[in-house]
């Protein structure tokens, strides 16, 4: 591998508080073998080592590569017809969706993440039907699609072992439809029923091939689906494998009002309540989205240590509501970002996705706790590493990390004119932009230069995912298309009444001033 000095104006190197970040003027990075050696002034750098290539110019500004902490899949569920429903009937919805090679898949959003100076993200795969032996293939292709490309990714595949189309057992919804579709319905579920042994099994799998393969470039993890997917039974095995082999847990969480309710029904406690209960919650585990966490749930979250990942723009298109990211704030929970299927631009762009959540819990007041730049900076980085495998190594600019890194042209930010006074963390969260990053480095190595792909072509792998696409619908998806259709109103009538009681109320509104 060849070392680097990477120059910038600004090397953005940590966050230090809710209101100041550490960044050096006219700075330098020495990296060597992938790692950083030294962080200072151009100056001292520039006298002390002798590097095989010198990166950046006094014009650019340089921070720690981003990590999106909570993604699925390429081409967007938009984009494969399965419009913003709320999230269980989009459930439904995107039983229709076509499908897609996994590998230009993932290149796909890949490109994307990298074009935005993503470096690292928290793959959820799953939803995938039986038997288990078919999944290893599959996974090749995504993990192979990363490891081409030279993106860090910290994989898991999430875990179900029950209700799997609606919020209560497959058999028993299954009754409740008309013949017609009853049988087929049947089928589609009974497919995706795989013995709880065979995850943990396929997660040994990967962590025997995969973990720390491709150059130190991906981490295994696990992935209880959500609470109304896993049995307490599913739950209490995947906490012991991750005791036993010393990985993360990223679980989807209360991510709308009926998944609030749902846990009620089902224990007669919070969802949050019911995994402490257990001795499920701690430091190993992130829950995803957690829009509907109630003030003593967050407290939980932060007495164990417990991580939460912020998905914004997700919770936005499917009518989730609004995380109380303020209230996660205020009792110092470790929160990150995720872009999850998509995000607002129905993109993979964390320069805007830092926006949105930077903007979207300004609430009124003028003495509220909202969020600041260097702390949405922080989510974005520091944090989101540690929802991953790769905490150690990433998410700031330090001696010893991993170089993983962005760096954009100042002048995008700047000009024509940014008064001298404004923070340069601030400046960056507000207005850099896709078009304004020149380069993403990943271990050492550029990946990203001038828009282009280092190791892989972009135009011609775009080519192919539109060729391989451009093919009339087998019947097998024409069939799962009309199911789709006929299966939706009788998802959407199972939660009827779901909700007309208070205690489906949030614990906060946005627009109340506290």
């Amino acid at each position: 591998m060849v070392s680097s000095i990477i120059r910038g104006k600004y090397i953005i190197c940590k966050v230090l508080s809710r209101t100041e970040a550490e960044v050096i003027c006219d700075g330098a990075i020495f990296q060597q073998d992938g790692q950083i050696v030294a962080i200072g002034t151009y100056e001292e750098i520039s006298a002390k080592y002798e590097a095989d290539e010198l990166l950046g110019s006094s014009q650019d500004v340089v921070m720690p590569g981003f990590v999106n902490s909570h993604h699925h899949v390429g081409l967007t569920p938009f984009q494969l017809g399965s419009p913003d429903h709320p999230l269980e009937l989009w459930f439904a919805s995107r039983m229709a969706a076509r499908t897609v090679d996994p590998y230009l898949d993932t290149l796909y959003s890949a490109f994307e993440m990298l074009e935005s100076g993503i470096t690292t993200v928290q793959h959820i795969h799953g939803w995938r039907k039986g038997p288990a032996s078919s999944w290893p293939a599959i996974t090749e292709k995504i993990l192979k699609a990363y490891e081409d490309i030279g993106m860090r990714v910290s994989y898991c595949f999430a875990v179900r072992d029950q209700n799997r189309l609606v919020y209560e057992a497959d058999e028993a919804f299954v009754e409740k439809l008309p013949p017609s579709i009853a049988p087929e319905i049947g089928a589609y579920l009974k497919d995706q029923a795989v013995p709880v042994q065979d995850y943990m099994d396929f997660f040994d799998h990967l962590w025997q091939q995969w973990n720390k393969g491709a150059d130190g470039r991906v981490r295994i993890q696990m992935a209880p689906a959500n609470l109304h997917w896993c049995s307490d039974e599913a739950l209490m095995v995947q906490k012991d494998y991750s005791e036993k082999f010393g990985v993360g847990m990223h679980m989807h969480l209360l991510e709308t009002a009926y998944q609030k309710e749902y846990a009620h029904r089902r224990s007669g406690k919070s969802a949050v309540r019911h995994l402490y209960d257990l001795g499920f919650l701690g430091p190993h585990l992130t829950l995803g989205h957690g829009v509907w966490l109630s003030e003593e749930d967050i407290e939980l979250v932060k007495e164990t240590g417990t991580m939460i990942c912020h998905n914004a723009s997700s919770n936005l298109r499917l009518q989730s509501g609004i995380a109380p990211l303020n209230h996660f704030a205020k009792h110092g929970v470790k929160v990150g970002i995720g872009l999850d299927e998509a995000g607002i631009n129905d993109d993979r762009d964390m320069l805007q996705e830092m926006r949105l959540v930077l903007k979207l819990h300004r609430v009124p007041g003028m003495d509220e706790l909202v969020p600041t730049s260097p702390q949405v900076f922080q989510m974005a980085t520091e944090h989101g590493a540690e929802t991953t495998g790769f905490a150690e190594s990433v998410g700031t600019l330090e001696v010893g990390k991993a170089a993983d890194l962005v760096m954009m042209n100042w002048h995008h930010i700047a000009y024509p004119y940014l008064d001298q006074d404004v923070p340069v963390l601030d400046a960056v969260i507000h207005r850099s932009r896709m078009s304004g990053v020149d380069m993403v480095m990943v271990n050492g190595e550029v990946v990203l230069s001038k828009g282009k792909f280092t190791r892989i072509d972009k135009e011609a792998i775009l080519a192919e995912l539109a060729e391989s696409l451009n093919v009339p619908l087998t019947s097998e998806e024409e069939r799962r298309r009309e199911l789709s259709k006929e299966v939706f109103p009788y998802v959407k009538g199972f939660y009827d009444g779901w909700l007309n009681h208070s205690g489906c109320n949030p614990f906060y509104c946005q627009n109340a001033h506290h």
